[in-house]
């Protein structure tokens, strides 16, 4: 498949046969990875594509570091043109997503970071992933990472350091999944939608009967997408079977470092930067799947898990966040209550454990700092109030708030 009739796909969506009138679910290539949607009752789930549709051309038009067009490209390029620095009044929606990503970053001690795009750039990763062309040269040196705390936010007035590119890969697709399914919801009053975007799940409304069913595993390639050129995979033992869990509430989200993987200097890459080095995660988890009360905290948690190593199954059994890490050899550890067990119920905290807003998170347990470089289907008739995901975005007049 070329990169053209991929990039036509991406508005292409392709019902799934489920063999039952009551669940209607459909997927398509979006925001450079996949797209699914499940919605009960079935005949539901053409307002719900809509809605969702929606809100991924908005989240796309302002937080994709691969438009030249969108919100953030521009606010990186600064107010006079120069790769960062200045400031600029941004959209309610990216000043949202930019809020989160920085939340992230304030709850993980600075292992999820927003500032690692130049870092990201200078190993390739500089385009849409299915644009990457491989085995070019490394850089001499890491990249410098300016650091969350460089990011100044106010309200909608975004001030950056100069020289500072915004990735907002760790957090960007789970709120991205959060607002779509809260917004979808209002289309289904009396049933449920879960939406995945790229394997980071969230769902409201109200849930099938013992929850919804879901595959965990090592993260599969996107819908529709084929390798970016060049590209092939490092060598790992065979992926794990995976685990069928359920999920009635809260969210659930996959970070992976063997699905977006490229090569440089006869070196195998991947798209989770440390911030503490400016280059790929070198941890021992390939996979780690994690569940929290929204999408866009699951997403931040499983991407700091990479990154911390050793110490993440201490840190989520302590946030109380149930997770399943892989590790590079194939073996399974399972943390914080997650089912031990196929079909097992996935109970992820009510409340959030990422505060929102200025200052230190109270009671948060961060991580240890970086050092920043230099250089199933629904029974019908039958239902369980799955409730909607807290605390997801919800829509005020003319604005998106955090909440």
């Amino acid at each position: 498949m070329t990169a053209t009739r991929y990039l036509a796909m991406q508005r292409t969506w392709r019902l799934i046969d489920t063999g039952t009138k009551t669940l209607g679910i459909a997927e398509r290539a979006a925001l450079g990875t996949s797209a699914r949607v499940a919605a009960w009752p079935a005949h539901q789930l053409a307002r719900v594509l809509a809605v969702v549709d929606t809100e991924l051309a908005l989240l796309d038009q302002q937080a994709s570091r691969f438009r030249p067009d969108s919100e953030i490209s521009a606010a990186c390029r600064g107010v006079c043109g120069t790769q960062g620095g200045g400031s600029r009044i941004v959209s309610e929606g990216l000043a949202e997503a930019i809020a989160v990503a920085l939340a992230a970053a304030r709850w993980t001690g600075g292992l999820v970071d927003p500032t690692v795009g130049n870092a990201l750039c200078s190993l390739g990763y500089d385009r849409d992933f299915v644009a990457i062309r491989g085995d070019g040269a490394m850089p001499r040196g890491p990249a410098r990472v300016p650091g969350w705390q460089s990011v100044r936010l106010d309200g909608r007035r975004l001030r950056l350091a100069a020289d500072t590119r915004l990735d907002l890969g760790a957090t960007a697709k789970g709120l991205g999944a959060d607002r779509a399914a809260s917004e979808a919801a209002l289309a289904v009053p009396a049933g449920g939608v879960l939406v995945s975007l790229g394997g980071d799940i969230a769902v409201a409304g109200e849930a099938p009967v013992g929850g919804w069913p879901v595959l965990v595993a090592d993260e599969p390639e996107p819908v529709g997408q084929p390798p970016a050129s060049g590209c092939r995979p490092a060598q790992f033992p065979p992926r794990s079977r995976g685990q069928v869990v359920r999920l009635a509430t809260g969210a659930l989200a996959t970070s992976s470092i063997l699905c977006r993987q490229w090569r440089r200097g006869g070196r195998t890459l991947h798209h989770i930067v440390d911030p503490r080095t400016g280059l790929p995660a070198a941890g021992p988890w390939r996979t780690a799947s994690v569940a929290a009360a929204n999408c866009a905290e699951a997403n931040a948690a499983s991407t700091a898990a990479i990154i911390a190593g050793n110490q993440a199954p201490a840190w989520l059994a302590a946030q109380g966040l149930p997770a399943r890490l892989v590790a590079r050899d194939g073996s399974v550890r399972l943390v914080g209550g997650w089912p031990a067990t196929d079909e097992g119920l996935l109970e992820p905290p009510e409340t959030c454990r990422m505060a929102a807003g200025p200052g230190p998170v109270p009671g948060s347990g961060a991580l240890p700092g970086p050092t920043v470089v230099a250089g199933g289907r629904p029974a019908p008739g039958s239902r369980q109030r799955a409730g909607r995901t807290p605390p997801g975005p919800r829509r005020s007049p003319g604005a998106r708030r955090w909440r």
